[in-house]
């Protein structure tokens, strides 16, 4: 990433922040101008993180589905800044089953990440939003899957259809206010959560990346800094008059 200052002086808040996406979103941000906060539900890795993107970044341990977390992750901005002007929903994840071994279990803890996380980080900073320095963006975490069949990766996907509607209605919520809202929808990204969906074992491991290799017209795996540079644009004042999309970069995986 070029230091063109695209973010100066502004702050951003990536949940989700300590690895992946969000890391490589949140090393992007830092380098174009802006104060950082990530958060992670681990705070080994989430210290690692804030050390590998510099000294404008601050780690707050947070599991954005509890609401008490996200209380105290705001509370700590407004005490420190006062104002959100990028925030970059990335926190969620989730794992494989197929119809007829899908647990309540599995549902309620994909649903409560992808989903309620969702949308309670952003109406719990609407209030900072609203004084952001020259119009918010918010940015959700979606997914090919928001439109595409996955075997065994139902309810996952239900959830990254739901954000992307959410951001629809939400872009009609806002109208006025000066906060744009969009899913960034990445496709295949070599990423520790998605290397970990063919379980521990290294020729599984490579089996998938291979298998979804071959799925991306653009014939390669997507890099975390892939999505990082589309955060930055939508994050950023050149997407000034954009709001209600979905962006995919995804090699043209969900496109033809």
């Amino acid at each position: 990433m070029g230091n063109s200052n695209k973010l100066a002086g502004k702050v951003a808040v990536v949940t989700g922040g300590s690895t992946g996406i969000g890391l490589a979103a949140a090393k992007a941000f830092a380098s174009e101008g802006a104060f950082v906060y990530i958060t992670g539900r681990r705070q080994a890795e989430l210290d690692a993180a804030v050390a590998a993107i510099g000294p404008n970044a601050t780690g707050v341990q947070a599991d954005s589905s509890r609401l008490t977390d996200l209380d105290r992750l705001y509370d700590t901005i407004q005490a420190r800044h006062g104002r959100i002007d990028v925030l970059y929903a990335n926190a969620g994840g989730g794992s494989m089953l197929p119809l007829g071994a899908i647990t309540e279990e599995h549902f309620d803890d994909t649903f409560n990440r992808n989903v309620k996380g969702v949308v309670f980080t952003v109406q719990k900073a609407l209030p900072l939003l609203d004084k952001a320095s020259s119009g918010a963006s918010v940015i959700l975490a979606g997914s090919t899957t928001s439109i595409m069949g996955t075997a065994n990766f139902s309810i996952y996907s239900a959830t990254k259809a739901a954000v992307r509607n959410l951001v629809r209605s939400w872009a009609l919520d806002l109208k006025g206010r000066a906060i744009r809202v969009n899913t960034l929808s990445p496709g295949p990204i070599h990423t520790p959560g998605l290397v970990d969906l063919a379980g521990p074992d290294a020729a599984n491991q490579q089996g998938l990346l291979d298998y979804l290799t071959a799925q991306v017209p653009i014939g390669r795996i997507g890099q975390p800094e892939d999505i990082a540079k589309a955060a930055v644009f939508l994050a950023s004042d050149d997407a000034s008059f954009v709001t209600g999309i979905e962006l995919f970069v995804d090699g043209g995986m969900a496109q033809v």
